[in-house]
């Protein structure tokens, strides 16, 4: 992840010599770099009728610490708490999402994505019933394809210089919840256990995902915004439903040529807890706790999009976004966010 930072911090170069320029005559407005969302906001714009759009975006997301409340907190003092015998130390998530988009009309465009999942997290057990000497380490993973989802993007409104559409999706629950690896237990035993809430891989729930989404063009300046929730609906078949969520999302973005622009996105989110049990989810960890679920978090990031103008290169886009929380403040206690880094690939055609 370190490295990803520095390939980012070098991007920023090119745009210390900012020009200002409209964009040339030969080269459609519609196709300027900053006429995308930072890659890591879904869902951001329609096609004309007829168009379709393949993409790829790669997430790598760690946690590394402890939070209580908004109080960040040693890992021995999570593990002298009620109940607890096992400390993640660190978690890391990979994905890998794969979205096709078709607009059967210039008002509406469809959307379908699916994502494929990693996640590891490497634990402590601690000896016995109480106390804080630790007994070893263990890791735990797991890997599948997770939930889909399918969207209308609906618009509302379009001009030269400003957009809105309603974001209206659907998750399907195609990702495993019952995930299992094996663990050193407190009493030096090694046992397979179902995996926590957030090692599986899906809600296991079908979930209504409504939004709306802003953007605004003057020059080569941009700027939007973005609101979008997942409702659950009902438990799902292990007799609990993941919290529901709501996040948004504001963003400002510089094209200092045509094919290049630099971004800076600001997020707000909020989770609640998990309602309802899994009864095979049992092992002496917070991750076992419904209650560790849920939260609110506000996030900084900024990026880069880089889109081709020309030739075999128009309607290819790269981008690349790093986000990093500025604020935390969750239920109970949770892994901390460390940060996050999303590359993406598109193509319109």
């Amino acid at each position: 992840m370190n490295k990803a930072i520095s390939i980012l911090a070098l991007c920023v170069l090119p745009t210390i010599s900012y020009a200002h320029q409209s964009g040339s005559g030969d080269v459609d407005a519609s196709g300027f770099a900053d006429r995308h969302a930072p890659i890591g906001v879904m869902g951001d714009h329609r096609h004309d009728a007829g168009e379709w759009m393949v993409s790829y975006r790669y997430m790598d997301m760690e946690m590394y610490g402890h939070k209580q409340g908004d109080d960040s907190i040693g890992r021995q003092a999570v593990a002298s708490l009620p109940g607890v015998r096992v400390v993640p130390r660190e978690m890391r998530m990979e994905m890998h999402m794969f979205g096709v988009m078709y607009a059967p009309s210039n008002r509406v465009t469809l959307m379908a994505m699916a994502n494929y999942v990693e996640k590891d997290m490497d634990l402590v057990t601690y000896q016995g019933m109480s106390g804080t000497e630790e007994l070893g380490d263990f890791s735990t993973s797991s890997r599948g394809w997770g939930d889909s989802s399918i969207t209308a993007l609906i618009g509302l409104l379009d001009s030269v210089s400003q957009n809105v559409h309603l974001n209206l999706g659907l998750n399907l629950p195609t990702g495993d919840i019952k995930k299992t690896d094996t663990a050193l237990t407190p009493m030096g035993t090694i046992a397979e256990i179902r995996l926590p809430y957030g090692m599986q891989l899906g809600s296991g729930t079908f979930d209504l995902e409504p939004g709306v989404t802003y953007t605004g063009y003057r020059g080569a300046l941009s700027w939007g915004g973005q609101y979008r929730a997942t409702i659950r609906l009902g438990d799902n078949s292990e007799d609990y439903k993941l919290g529901d969520r709501h996040q948004v999302s504001t963003w400002a973005s510089v094209r200092t040529q045509p094919w290049l622009s630099a971004s800076v996105r600001l997020t707000y989110s909020h989770e609640g807890d998990i309602r309802g049990h899994d009864p095979r989810i049992v092992a002496p960890v917070t991750a076992a706790n419904p209650d560790n679920y849920g939260g609110e978090r506000v996030d900084f990031a900024f990026g880069f999009n880089l889109a081709g103008q020309h030739g075999l290169f128009r309607g290819h886009r790269l981008a690349i976004e790093y986000g990093a929380p500025v604020h935390q403040d969750v239920n109970g206690v949770q892994l901390e966010s460390d940060g996050t880094v999303t590359f993406g690939y598109q193509y319109a055609f």
